[in-house]
């Protein structure tokens, strides 16, 4: 009975060592990824049992999966020539609503998505938005879209571009007209006319009481779990303080991963794992030395 017990254990180190090797790899193929945070498997033994009349000794039957935990480490930053991407430096995440997010209206923190992957762009409806088309928000949790137009003096000036983005998230904007008239100012709310001093409204952040607890939906986006056990809590948008917490344009958060790291896990794991085959089949022989007493 023991030594079909035995190889149980070892499949069950099999089994969750292979786990362990998906995770490796998933942070691999991810090194670059822009935003991308790494994971670790952090594993727990299951039930033991007591043995002998004092019940102090105990056998352990494997190993199983406690958690998978996202490491939510800064990483290094990639300067870029695109006034529109954007780095956190700091704990934050950006906030975005689903795609054709449109309207002054602001979104709840359960409905938005987060992200540490800054790569924005501008789309015809001079909406502010990631590469899969959800909807930049501002600190005032509404979905960031520039003015078609703005008036300076005497001159129906048309939106250009993103000039660049503050490390506080002040948003600066290009408009010109074909005379050759132009003005820059910053972005003030969604409907709200830009302003050329001291804006109200940023870029949005979102600060997460419980990063780890956060759910993973694909496309570097992560969805908010409330405030259960082990949850990441509810998010509060807002904008950065400028020191501790500041946004730094032209620039790319790398993914975390470090290669050097993932191959050390990868051999570890996998000598896990062949040690773990040994067990089966030592088991197994010893299995065969008991048949072999009929004989």
């Amino acid at each position: 009975m023991s030594l079909t017990s035995t190889m149980f254990t070892g499949v069950s180190g099999l089994l969750n060592q292979a786990e362990a090797m998906n995770v490796v790899g998933n942070n691999i193929s991810n090194v670059n990824t822009v935003g991308f945070k790494g994971s670790r498997m952090l594993f727990s033994d299951v039930l033991s049992t007591s043995v002998g009349s004092n019940s102090i000794g105990q056998l352990g039957h494997g190993v199983q999966i406690q958690k998978v935990d996202t490491m939510y480490t800064q990483s290094s930053l990639e300067t870029t020539s695109i006034p529109t991407d954007v780095a956190i430096q700091g704990d934050n995440f950006f906030a975005l609503a689903k795609p054709a997010t449109t309207g002054a209206t602001a979104i709840t923190p359960a409905d938005a998505y987060y992200t540490r992957a800054g790569a924005f762009r501008v789309d015809s409806n001079r909406a502010l938005i990631n590469p899969d088309n959800y909807v930049v928000l501002d600190s005032t949790s509404q979905p960031i879209e520039f003015p078609a137009t703005y008036v300076s003096g005497a001159n129906t000036l048309n939106f250009q571009k993103v000039a660049g983005i503050n490390a506080q998230g002040a948003i600066s904007l290009l408009y010109s007209d074909a005379a050759g008239n132009s003005a820059t100012v910053y972005y003030n709310g969604n409907g709200v006319i830009p302003v050329t001093t001291a804006p109200t409204v940023f870029l949005g952040t979102a600060k997460i009481p419980n990063p780890p607890g956060l759910e993973k939906v694909g496309g570097t986006l992560y969805r908010q779990t409330g405030t259960i056990i082990g949850g990441s809590g509810t998010p509060v948008i807002s904008s950065q303080n400028g020191s501790t917490e500041k946004l730094m344009g032209n620039n790319l958060e790398l993914s975390n991963v470090d290669l050097a790291t993932e191959f050390v896990k990868m051999i570890l794991t996998q000598r896990a794992y062949s040690a773990n085959s040994k067990t089966i089949t030592t088991s197994d022989e010893m299995t065969q030395e008991v048949l072999n007493l009929k004989r």
